[in-house]
């Protein structure tokens, strides 16, 4: 019997939310968007060295929101990274089924992730929450107004067929 893995590609979505009287309302929302880039250290370091216990190898801990364009195989930083005295959201990890990885975190606006309006068009997966550790994969999405009374909840998925 023979498998092949053919491909791994990731797919993001970013809503951004206000809270009401009523509870949550969802003002935005891109979408799944993808595929993603994996950069060329995010399949060394998070795959490559991670399937051998390789020092220097990393697992995704934590997601990054920016302002810019979609990374390229060669970043290691997101474009436009909003860094603000929370920076990087933690996120919590599930599997969906046996080949696809999902990420989820939330940016809250009592954190005051934001400390003003941003158009918000990407985001990043990255292992710690300095701006020393190297990307692992981004996306863009059509870019969304926030302000610092909303908060974005994210859902990050890797895929493996």
């Amino acid at each position: 019997m023979e498998e092949v893995l053919k491909n791994i590609k990731g797919f993001s979505r970013v809503q951004i939310t206000e809270d009401t009287p009523d509870g949550p309302k969802i003002v935005g929302d891109s979408g799944f968007c993808g595929p993603n880039q994996i950069t060329n250290l995010g399949f060394l370091n998070y795959l490559v060295k991670l399937l051998g216990a390789s020092a220097g190898s990393a697992q995704i801990g934590f997601v990054a929101l920016g302002t810019g364009s979609a990374p390229n195989a060669s970043h290691v930083t997101l474009n436009g990274e909003i860094m603000s005295s929370t920076q990087r959201g933690a996120v919590t990890f599930g599997s969906s089924g046996s080949t696809t990885a999902q990420f989820t975190a939330t940016f809250a606006s009592a954190d005051s992730f934001l400390t003003a309006a941003a158009n918000l068009s990407n985001i990043g997966l990255f292992a710690a929450t300095t701006t020393s550790d190297t990307l692992f994969a981004g996306n863009t999405f059509a870019s969304s107004s926030c302000d610092t009374n909303q908060n974005v909840n994210v859902t990050y998925q890797i895929r493996f067929s």
